[in-house]
C-alpha cells in the first residue's frame, strides 16, 4: 500500500532558488535516469546490503532492496549538490516518489530518476548517485543511463555543464566514454528534444574512481547484453514504456488555475490537492490504485507525483499479466511569456490486445482495495488528449520510449510501438492542432517515437526562437 509522508518544511510554499530570481523561470526540466539493472528482479541477493556497509534506511520490520535501502538523508545530501530540496514523499510498494522544490526524484531498487527544472545542476548529482549506489548496494556497473531535455527558453541563465548541450555531452562522455551517444530530435531552429543514452552494462569513470573504493562489498554481476543464457532470460524481460508530453505557450485558460488565491492557513500541499481536484488531475488514473502527492507554489506554479498500483511495471518474470503499476509526474510554470507544463508517465496502458478483457486493471488488491470493471486506465490517445485539455498549450512535443529488450519482440511490445506511431497521426488532437513532425528512432533495446504539434492559427511571439540552436 502506498503511503504519503509529508516531510517538515519551513514554509508552506517555498521560494525559488536565488539564482532563478528575479527574472523568468526555466520550466523545461533536465531528466536523468540511471538504471543499475534492467529490472528489480535482476538484482539478485546482492541487492540487500550487509550490516557492515553503513546505516540503512529503517521502516519497522520492512526489508528494503537495492537503492531503496539508502536513507533519505543521503539522497537529500545529493540533492544539495543539485540545488533543490525535498517537499514530501510517497512510499509505494516498489518505488519512492520524492516531490522536490524543483520537480521530482524517483527511487526504485534498480533505478533512480532525477527530474529538475530552473537552474538546478542536475548532472552534478550523477557522480554522487554512482558513489551512493556503490557504497550502499555494491553496484559497480550501470545498465543504462539516459539524459534528456527540451531546448531551453533561457540557456544564458544556466550554469555548470548545462550552459550548452555540447557541454552536457562532454560531461557525460567523461563518465561513460564511447558507451554514450547524443542525439538532437526535431528541427534545430525550432523546438527540439535532446537525448543522451548509453549502451548496456557500462562501468562509469568518476574523477576519484578507484576499484578499491568498497572492496568488502559484493559486486552486482549482470549477464552480458550480447549473450543471455536461457536460465536467466526471464530476469531480463522487462517493460519500460515512458510517455512525456512537454507543453509550452499555454493559453490563458491553461495558466489561470495555477495562480490561485490561497485560503488563510492553507499550505502548499492543501493548495496542490485543491488544484488537482479542480482540474481533474486526481482522476487521470483510477483513484483506487493511485496515491497523488501535489503542491501549489506561491505566488504560482504546481508540481505533482503519483504512484499508480505497485509503482513499477511488470518485469514479466512472475506472469502477472504484464499490467503492473508505475508513476506519473506533472510540473507547471504558468507565467505568461515562458509558460510551460510537463507530464511524464510510465504506467502500462491498455492496448487493443487488452480490449478483449473485461477490465484493463489487474484484478489484485491495490492500496487495500480491489479494482472493479469500472476502474479502467485510459489508453494512450485518451490520456494524451486529457492532459492537453487540462493545460491548453499552443505548442507541445510528445515522446514515447518503448523497451525492446529481447531480439524476438513480443506481440505486446510491437503493438505498443504501432499504437504510438498511429496515435501520433496528424489529427490525434482534433482540428485545433496540426502535427509539425513525427520522427522514429531505433536504439539498442529501445524504440522512440517523437511528435510535435502546434495549435492552428497560433503565431509564436516575437523573439521566441532566440533560445534555439543547441541550447
Amino acid at each position: 500500500m502506498s503511503t504519503e509522508v509529508i516531510l517538515p518544511h519551513s514554509a508552506a510554499s517555498p521560494s525559488l532558488d536565488p539564482t532563478t530570481s528575479p527574472g523568468p523561470f526555466e520550466g523545461p526540466e533536465k531528466l536523468l535516469e540511471v538504471w543499475f539493472a534492467p529490472s528489480a528482479d535482476a538484482l539478485g541477493p546482492n541487492a540487500v546490503a550487509s550490516s557492515s556497509s553503513g546505516p540503512r534506511r529503517r521502516a519497522g520490520d520492512k526489508e528494503w532492496k537495492g537503492l531503496r535501502q539508502v536513507p533519505r538523508e543521503v539522497w537529500e545530501e545529493m540533492l544539495d549538490i543539485v540545488k533543490c530540496k525535498v517537499l514530501s514523499l510517497v512510499e509505494g510498494d516498489e518505488i519512492d516518489a520524492y516531490l522536490l522544490s524543483e520537480s521530482s526524484l524517483f527511487v526504485a531498487p534498480h533505478l533512480i530518476i532525477l527530474k529538475t527544472c530552473g537552474t538546478t545542476l542536475n548532472l552534478l548529482g550523477l557522480h554522487r548517485i554512482i558513489e551512493i549506489a556503490r557504497e550502499y548496494c555494491g553496484f559497480t556497473n550501470i545498465w543504462r543511463c539516459f539524459y534528456s531535455r527540451k531546448s531551453f527558453f533561457f540557456p544564458e541563465r544556466q550554469s555548470g555543464p548545462h550552459k550548452d548541450w555540447r557541454d552536457e555531452v562532454n560531461f557525460l562522455d567523461g563518465i561513460f566514454g564511447s558507451a554514450g551517444t547524443a542525439y538532437i530530435v526535431g528541427p534545430m531552429n525550432r523546438d527540439h528534444w535532446l537525448l543522451y543514452l548509453t549502451s548496456p552494462n557500462t562501468e562509469p569513470l568518476l574523477p576519484s574512481s578507484s576499484s578499491s573504493s568498497s572492496p568488502e562489498r559484493p559486486r552486482l554481476s549482470l549477464p552480458s547484453p550480447s549473450h543471455t543464457p536461457t536460465t536467466t532470460s526471464a530476469k531480463l524481460v522487462y517493460e519500460d514504456t515512458t510517455l512525456e508530453i512537454l507543453m509550452s505557450h499555454l493559453r490563458p485558460a491553461g495558466r489561470e488555475p495555477f495562480f490561485p488565491a490561497s485560503s488563510a492557513g492553507e499550505g502548499g500541499h492543501e493548495l496542490g490537492r485543491r488544484i488537482s481536484s479542480q482540474l481533474g488531475i486526481d482522476t487521470l488514473f483510477p483513484a483506487d490504485e493511485t496515491t497523488l502527492d501535489s503542491f501549489g507554489f506561491d505566488p504560482c506554479g504546481y508540481s505533482a507525483n503519483a504512484v499508480v498500483g505497485s509503482g513499477l511495471p511488470s518485469s514479466g518474470a512472475e506472469g502477472d499479466g504484464g499490467k503492473g503499476g508505475g508513476y506519473f509526474t506533472i510540473h507547471v510554470t504558468p507565467e505568461e511569456g515562458w509558460s510551460y507544463a510537463s507530464f511524464e508517465c510510465n504506467v502500462p496502458l491498455p492496448t487493443a490486445e487488452d480490449d478483449a478483457s473485461p477490465s484493463p486493471s489487474p484484478a489484485v488488491s491495490v492500496n487495500g482495495k480491489t479494482p472493479t470493471a469500472t476502474m479502467t486506465r485510459p489508453d494512450l490517445p485518451t490520456l494524451i488528449r486529457k492532459v492537453v485539455d487540462i493545460f491548453q498549450p499552443n505548442r507541445l512535443s510528445i515522446t514515447l520510449f518503448v523497451s525492446t529488450p529481447s531480439p524476438m519482440i513480443d506481440s505486446k511490445t510491437a503493438e505498443i510501438e504501432g499504437q504510438a506511431w498511429k496515435a501520433f497521426r496528424g489529427d490525434m488532437l482534433g482540428k485545433e492542432f496540426e502535427r509539425k513532425d513525427r520522427i522514429g528512432y531505433e536504439f539498442v533495446g529501445y524504440d522512440l517515437v517523437f511528435a510535435c504539434f502546434e495549435r492552428r492559427g497560433w503565431t509564436e511571439p516575437a523573439g521566441g526562437k532566440a533560445a534555439m540552436g543547441l541550447a
